[in-house]
Order: C-alpha cells, then structure tokens, then sequence
C-alpha cells in the first residue's frame, strides 16, 4: 500500500500521486486541499485529516474512505464507486450523484442530495447517520436518501424545507416527523414492513463501515417520502 504525507501538497500534485495508484494508499494530514480523488475509479482511497470541497467529485468507482471530517460538495455528479465519512460533511454533499454510495457516520449541511438522480441501472445512495440540514433532497430525481439520527435524539432529524422541488426518488427518515413540514407535492408515511425489508438491504453497507446492529438501527418509527403521482414539478424537469 502506497502511504504518503499530504502536508503542504496541492490539490494537484495530490492527485498526480493517486493517480499512479494501482491499488490501495493512504494518505496522512490532509488539510483542506479541494477536489481529491475527482473523477478515479478501480482503486482505494484512506485519507487520514479533513479534505476540502469537492472530494471524490466525478468518482467514478473508486472507494474513498475519511477518517475525520469533509467539507462541502463531497460526491459531486459522482457516477459510481463509494465514500464513507468516519465524521461530518459540509453543506451540498451528492450534488447530481447518479450513481454510487455516500455513507456518512456524522451529521450532514444544508442541501444534501440536491438533484440527485438515477440514470439507467444505477441508483445512487446517500446514508446519513446522525441529522440533515434545510433544504435536504431538494429537486430530488431520484436514488435514495437515508437520515437515522442516530446519537441525535434530542434534535430535529431535519432542518427546514426538506423535499423542496422533489420529483423523483426516495427518502427515508428515521423519525414520525411529527415537526416536520413537508411539502404538499410529496407523500410523507409511515413505513410498513416491506419498507423496513428494503431499509434492512440499503443499510447493510452502512453499518457494516461503523459497527452499528442493524436491529437497533430499525428498532425505531420511520417516514417514508416520494413524490406525488400528480407532482407539477415533474413536467418541469422530466421529459414525457
């Protein structure tokens, strides 16, 4: 495993070094450089420090793995591939991911999921472990989002105007929402026990990265949200 110091490198010369790459590095006190692993695929990523804006944007199969926490637009218009944050992440985080996985063991900014899609067989992910700030799913298209507030009883699992645009896709919360207000274009339920089948599934990666028992993680209510059937946004951004 290639192992190098990222202290006082550039966003560039950072990249250079991955890209040789073949298989499996990891990189130590990484400090705010912008745009790591952009656009790799076919290799694995440790970073040891905080990464900048833009890490794994344009990922396109590559696994990233942070040990700390990552700024805003991690995962931006990534295509596939996997990112696990063992922290927080900024604000944007999955902006236009149409494919792939983000897992996050921490709290999520504002407008996480933003004009996340789906595009042929790829169905993008974005799990969140802790809260979500405003604006989460906004213009949704597709894929799904998942926010547990796990460690987090005491807060909102969201901030304000979740779902704001959304057309497409599927969101989990765990929470009854009660002092949630949603949107009057999306359908906010209860999950039934074939929604509880498909989290079980689409959580399985997530607490395999943070050592969580996923019958503690589902012992809980959750909403379910997605578009409704009559949506006026959907004529705005999906061609008949």
């Amino acid at each position: 495993m290639l192992q190098f110091d990222a202290a006082g490198m550039d966003h560039k010369e950072i990249n250079r070094k991955l890209q040789t790459v073949q298989d499996r590095c990891e990189l130590t006190n990484c400090c705010g450089q912008r745009f790591i692993g952009a656009g790799l695929s076919d290799r694995e990523i440790l970073i040891k420090g905080t990464p900048g804006n833009a890490l794994g944007a344009y990922l396109n199969g590559a696994s990233i793995t942070i040990y700390g926490n990552a700024q805003d637009a991690v995962g931006d218009t990534m295509n596939a591939g996997k990112i696990v944050v063992h922290g927080n992440i900024g604000d944007a985080a999955g902006y236009a991911m149409r494919g792939g996985k983000i897992l996050v063991k921490g709290n999520a900014g504002y407008r996480a999921g933003i004009h996340m899609k789906a595009y042929q067989d790829k169905i993008p992910q974005m799990v969140i472990g802790g809260t979500a700030g405003s604006f989460l799913g906004e213009y949704q298209a597709g894929g799904v989002i998942i926010v547990l507030g796990l460690g987090e009883e005491n807060e909102r699992i969201v901030g304000n105007f979740p779902c704001t645009g959304m057309h497409g896709g599927k969101m989990f919360l765990r929470s009854d929402c009660e002092d949630i207000t949603f949107p009057q274009q999306v359908t906010a339920r209860p999950a039934e026990e074939t929604d509880l089948a498909e989290l079980k599934i689409l959580l399985h990666d997530f607490c395999s990265a943070f050592d969580y028992d996923i019958s503690i993680v589902l012992n809980a209510p959750f909403t379910v949200i997605t578009p409704d059937s009559a949506n006026p946004y959907r004529q705005m951004y999906v061609a008949n």
